[in-house]
């Protein structure tokens, strides 16, 4: 089997409900319920790791990013509804990989540690031989893996991590399962590093690593990493879409005001026109 035949052996076998003999179903579903049972430990236990390290699975982060992140910059808490996205993002994971399995595809190489000039990291692991990652997304960013735009708008740093443990690993090859968590739909995304053209794809990420270290051991922090963007014709200037997802956006934008807006909250950096909605001011 190969992951050309991937998505539809997983959609067949939730249509069908058949199960090849090959497959050992009674211990895979054995083996969902002890990672299930993890989950629910690590995500419900008072003690949390320091994450005040470059990781390979972060290295796509900017440098001002990782720069507040090593030295402990007061971030945002994580509100309740966000820790339980987090949560059945991790559920969502481990329900493709065992999904996987019992379509009678391969994954090997599972939690597999990897290093890369000194960063160590551990990669989700491998199907059919394929070095991957499994990801739960919005329809809007699952887009992204469906028509293979991901390395034309990776905000999160999702390919140079996988080139990270690409580099550790001597693999040229580099894939995304992906699973629109909102409509159920999955897609595979693959990149050959060996034959791209592509100036994200080609890029060197061991020497982006080593410049990565250099740029947060230093006492200078790093330049802001995104432009203020202009909110329509108001005059006023909001947060790019980057920055309003990180947790560190009140430390590098002093003054920066939270309005409630239908759709969300909206983050001005400049106000010359306020705005008629509730301002968030806790």
């Amino acid at each position: 089997m190969g992951t050309d035949t991937l998505i539809k052996d997983i959609y067949d076998l939730l249509e069908n409900k058949k199960v090849s003999k090959d497959v050992n179903i009674d211990f895979l579903i054995h083996e969902f319920g002890e990672s299930m049972k993890k989950i629910m430990k690590r995500q419900l236990s008072d003690w949390k790791p320091d994450r005040r390290t470059i990781r390979l699975s972060n290295v796509g982060k900017t440098p001002l990013y990782l720069w507040n992140l090593m030295r402990g910059t007061e971030s945002e808490k994580m509100t309740p509804n966000t820790l339980l996205k987090f949560m059945y993002g991790h559920i969502i994971e481990e329900m493709l990989l065992f999904l996987v399995k019992a379509s009678g595809h391969k994954v090997t190489d599972e939690q597999k540690r990897c290093e890369v000039a000194g960063v160590i990291g551990h990669m989700d692991g491998r199907i059919d031989g394929t070095l991957m990652d499994v990801k739960s997304t919005s329809s809007y960013s699952f887009k992204k893996f469906k028509d293979g735009s991901l390395v034309d708008n990776d905000a999160f740093g999702y390919i140079d991590q996988l080139k990270a443990y690409a580099k550790s690993e001597g693999d040229t090859k580099i894939a995304w399962l992906a699973m629109d968590k909102q409509n159920g739909h999955l897609t595979w995304l693959e990149y050959d590093l060996e034959t791209t053209d592509h100036p994200k794809l080609k890029e060197d990420i061991e020497e982006k690593i080593i410049n990565l270290k250099k740029a947060v051991e230093s006492d200078t922090a790093p330049d802001l990493c995104y432009d203020s963007v202009e909110d329509g014709k108001s005059g006023n200037e909001k947060l790019s879409m980057e920055c309003s997802y990180c947790q560190y956006k009140k430390s590098c934008w002093p003054g920066l005001r939270t309005f409630l807006y239908y759709n969300g909250p909206k983050h001005l950096v400049k106000v010359a026109n306020e705005p008629k909605v509730q301002e968030i001011t806790r």
